[in-house]
């Protein structure tokens, strides 16, 4: 199976508490089949102030993006505006690139 979300596409959030939101795919994580989308599910978190070496770790409330399931978010095409499937095809240069599967243009 080919990538079908990459870094940098615009996905929307089909379920969940996001549902219907918009955003760009910030990371993609291949192994656990997840994506960070940038402003989706937004968390807290209590953070102590650590040193560790040089380093120091912000305290506080921080909030940050957390990774949602790569089957809850669907690719935005760039030339028809709507959320769509991806499939895959041969170009003739014997590059394989995305294609939307509602309006048949290339995502890539």
């Amino acid at each position: 199976m080919g990538n079908r979300i990459k870094k940098g596409d615009l996905v929307e959030v089909i379920a969940g508490d996001d549902r219907g939101v918009r955003g760009r795919v910030l990371r993609v994580i291949p192994k656990k089949q997840r994506v960070v989308v940038s402003g989706v599910n937004i968390v807290k978190k209590h953070q102590r102030p650590v040193r560790a070496g040089r380093a120091q770790v912000q305290p506080g409330i921080i909030e940050f993006e957390a990774p949602i399931h790569i089957s809850n978010v669907m690719p935005v095409c760039p030339h028809c505006d709507q959320r769509t499937r991806v499939g895959f095809t041969w170009r003739e240069d014997g590059r394989k690139v995305r294609v939307c599967k509602k309006c048949g243009e290339t995502i890539d």
